[in-house]
């Protein structure tokens, strides 16, 4: 046994979260979380509704659910950290699904919860969130009075919590299992076939050269065709389960999930796809300099990741690629530097490419340990560098949130990727203002940072109205394969307008792209783009006030699980973030490195 407690080899210590896997103090740890859950529950259960008489018992309830949430995420990070790191590894996906049990007896615990708060007087119910153990918790408290008016009766929503183990939550698990699973024929321009990893098939997309890429494109497309009904069936289970839940709970609309869940108003949601659509002139030119660069007027699907193809690119190793971030960061942001050093170090992160490992990268931690862990595929490309970067800017708010609360820490997505791409643009500015660099690497740089614009402001807003249009049409019945790629099609041809040639769409982009098959988030798209747009607007502020800016930031960081995104913005920054015309202002950032970019490519061509 490594010290990771696994037979495969990985990159990352788990040893902080348990000794080994499956010895006895994860034993111990998850049987005393499981009867601890049952316990509060019952004691929970056997109390009447929150009122004047009984608020010290429910203070000591929901102190005691705060810190099982911190026990609970603690071991939920551990399996989710091994699961992705080998999914071949049957153990592994044992535990994993064991998690969906303890998840869904989490889940009815929260369900008294919320049904405590259901129907208790609004100044009953203030005079609770005053209380001196729960005043600075009064955030999360009324998000949980809110979502307690968008509920079934109890016994209803213990069934659902139940029934999603081997429902909504085992689509999901399937989509993991099978595309894990999944390889596909690559045939190489010059000739040679192998036979590869789905996983693999994202950084051949992201070659210079287009011949590989549009081989990887479609073999891929072909190895998705052959499960194509098993992703449309656990798509439209997924969305089915989730519209039947919506009508019994009486939400009126989809999107409303997904506007709490992200913290915002449909009014914010709004202003920035306002802006977008407004402003789509500015991703097109970046997309129409791609294609100058390729000797070509338009551009396919597979052409959104890829570089320029230009004779000086080269493979970064993974000791290249830690020295970028960490020097890029220590320039401008010296805590920040040192705390990625620190991760290095530690060996927080699992970067290796292998098989059975999950295609994607996220950063995932224990609120018990107040540590996080990093799972990539470092594929030797400067898109890669920027993973790297974005998901330590992951780790980095976590840690600037290390002694708030639990309560204060469930910050949303759209919160959550501002300060990962914000680590993204520190990292491009470091690269750019470093004299080591060449011209040349330094194109490179601005051509990954203005694709990135592209694909934030093209490819996000397609996933968006692709998924919203999807749901509109899932509400009348299931939805066959033929239409799901149609309705992608369509879609992406909308938005992209002429500047997609012909016959240059992705029908199976709904069934290729993971983050349509997550199930704890619906819609896990738009906060991508929310979150870009918003660190561009941070960064712009940055860049302009210098180091007076950072104690804002580290304030924003620290604010993000205690308020709505629009007052999180009011408050630290003083911006409105329903507004179009701070998005409007945010999108314009990209026009300065655009420029860059064409100042550089005549230098040097």
């Amino acid at each position: 046994m490594s010290q990771n407690n696994s037979k495969s080899k990985m990159n990352w210590d788990l040893t902080s979260y348990f000794p080994e896997f499956n010895g006895p103090e994860m034993k111990k740890f998850k049987k005393e979380l499981k009867e601890d859950i049952e316990s509060i529950r019952n004691e929970a259960s056997s109390l009447s509704s929150l009122d004047t008489n009984n608020q010290e018992q429910w203070e000591k309830i929901f102190l005691e659910y705060e810190d099982l949430t911190m026990r609970y995420s603690h071991l939920r990070s551990y399996i989710e950290c091994l699961a992705s790191a080998d999914s071949l590894n049957e153990e592994h996906l044992r535990e994993e699904a064991e998690m969906s049990v303890l998840g869904a007896e989490f889940s009815k615990l929260s369900s008294v919860l919320l049904n405590a708060v259901k129907d208790t007087p609004n100044e009953v119910f203030d005079l609770f969130t005053t209380r001196d153990a729960l005043k600075d918790a009064s955030y999360y408290l009324n998000r949980v009075r809110e979502e307690s008016q968008k509920r079934m009766d109890p016994e209803n929503e213990i069934l659902a919590a139940d029934l999603g183990v081997d429902g909504l939550d085992a689509w999901g698990r399937l989509y993991d299992t099978v595309s894990s699973k999944l390889e596909f024929d690559m045939e190489y321009p010059e000739g040679k076939k192998v036979r590869l990893p789905i996983s693999q098939r994202r950084s051949l997309m992201e070659k210079p050269d287009r011949r590989t890429r549009k081989a990887a494109f479609e073999g891929g497309n072909e190895a998705w065709k052959s499960i194509e009904d098993v992703t449309a069936s656990a798509l439209n289970s997924i969305a089915g389960t989730r519209l039947t839940l919506n009508r019994h709970r009486g939400i009126d609309h989809f999107l409303d999930v997904a506007l709490f869940q992200a913290s915002i108003s449909k009014k914010t949601l709004d202003a920035m796809l306002e802006a977008i659509y407004s402003e789509i002139e500015v991703p097109k030119e970046i997309l129409r300099l791609k294609a100058k660069t390729m000797n070509r007027e338009k551009i396919a699907w597979y052409d959104l990741g890829a570089p320029m193809d230009l004779e000086f690119q080269k493979k970064l190793t993974w000791e290249e690629a830690k020295r970028l971030v960490k020097n890029s960061f220590s320039a401008s942001y010296p805590e920040l530097g040192t705390f990625v050093q620190s991760v290095f170090e530690k060996n927080w992160i699992d970067w290796e490419p292998r098989e059975g490992k999950r295609p994607g990268g996220f950063c995932t931690g224990s609120l018990l340990t107040k540590e996080s862990r990093i799972f990539m595929t470092y594929n030797e490309t400067i898109g890669d560098v920027l993973t790297l970067a974005h998901e330590a800017g992951h780790a980095f708010h976590s840690y600037v949130m290390r002694e708030i609360r639990p309560y204060s820490h469930f910050y949303p997505m759209t919160l959550a990727e501002s300060a990962s791409t914000f680590g993204e643009m520190i990292l491009t500015e470091g690269i750019l203002e470093d004299p080591s660099i060449s011209e040349a690497e330094k194109t490179l740089m601005l051509d990954t940072e203005i694709n990135h614009g592209a694909i934030y402001l093209m490819d996000i807003p397609v996933r968006f109205e692709f998924e919203k249009a999807f749901y509109e049409e899932r509400q009348k019945g299931e939805v066959s394969v033929s239409r799901l790629k149609e309705l992608m099609s369509e879609t992406q041809r909308r938005i992209f307008g002429d500047i997609l040639e012909d016959g240059g769409e992705d029908p199976y982009f709904w069934a290729s792209k993971l983050h349509f098959y997550i199930t704890g988030v619906t819609f896990y798209n738009f906060p991508y783009t929310f979150g870009y747009l918003l660190s561009r607007g941070l960064f712009a502020m940055f860049k302009k006030e210098g180091a007076h800016f950072l104690p804002k930031y580290e304030e924003f960081l620290r604010l993000t699980g205690s308020d709505t995104a629009e007052n999180v913005a009011k408050r630290s920054i003083g911006h409105d973030l329903e507004s179009p015309e701070f998005w409007v202002e945010s999108i314009h950032t990209l026009k300065e490195p655009l420029n860059k970019l064409k100042q550089l490519l005549q230098k040097i061509q």
